[in-house]
């Protein structure tokens, strides 16, 4: 009788836990995390070039518990979209902003460096087949118009972009497509490209309610018409009927 109680008891706790975690999946899946937040609050200032409003994200996101590590990493990966002058810029108000805040007394964590790269393959190769898991695409797939036009373009995206900078493990691939779309919503005019981003983070996990967050985020941090720009790519995006 004991033991039966238990045993009920112990099914009820299982029970009610599951309920609890999957309630728990559910609401994350609404939301993008407060890292992610800040994140792509640090790309989209830092794409727009406005210094004074990304040493104030800078600060956010540093207490928001993102290393310095993480955000050197987002700065330099967002270069590949909008240039090494942003870029470096970014990078240096992040220096300003480092020794602001040990002047005060905070010390920030640096976190992992990227870990060391341990297959052979060419790095075209690697690229290759990074953006076919990103995209779910084959990595045999007929090429696009402008990489059949221009093989040399071609070939730097795969072996430097999805090789050398999506290779690194400082920031996940969530992370690196986060910054990737709050630098294309940033720059404006290059809705193809932004419409094939949100379509790879949807392939990778993130949903369409967090998508959703994302754009409140960008309107928050860089403005609406921007926002409303990468909310109509969005809205067409989710709305169009999946073929199969």
């Amino acid at each position: 009788m004991i033991l039966d109680n238990m045993k009920r008891i112990i099914l009820t706790l299982m029970l009610i836990t599951g309920l609890v975690q999957g309630a728990t999946a559910q609401a994350d899946s609404t939301t993008l995390t407060p890292q992610q937040r800040n994140l792509v609050s640090v790309a989209a200032t830092t794409a727009k070039g406005d210094l004074p409003k990304l040493a104030v994200q800078l600060n956010k996101a540093l207490d928001a518990g993102l290393t310095v590590n993480q955000l050197k990493e987002a700065i330099v990966h967002l270069y590949a979209y909008c240039g090494f002058p942003r870029s470096i810029r970014g990078l240096q108000t992040l220096m300003t902003v480092l020794e602001d805040r040990k002047a005060k007394g905070i010390t920030d964590k640096w976190g992992n460096p990227a870990s060391p790269i341990t297959d052979n393959r060419s790095k075209y190769d690697r690229g290759r087949d990074i953006l076919a898991k990103l995209s779910g695409t084959s990595a045999s797939s007929p090429k696009a118009a402008y990489a059949v036009f221009s093989p040399e373009i071609e070939v730097f995206l795969k072996e430097h972009l999805f090789a050398d900078l999506f290779e690194r493990d400082v920031l996940n691939y969530t992370e690196r497509e986060l910054v990737t779309i709050s630098v294309l919503s940033s720059i404006g005019g290059v809705e193809p490209m932004l419409k094939s981003h949100l379509g790879i983070c949807l392939h990778i996990g993130l949903t369409p309610m967090q998508l959703q967050d994302f754009v409140k985020v960008i309107a928050g941090t860089i403005g609406e018409e921007d926002a409303k720009a990468t909310e109509e790519v969005l809205t067409a995006l989710t709305n169009t009927p999946q073929t199969k």
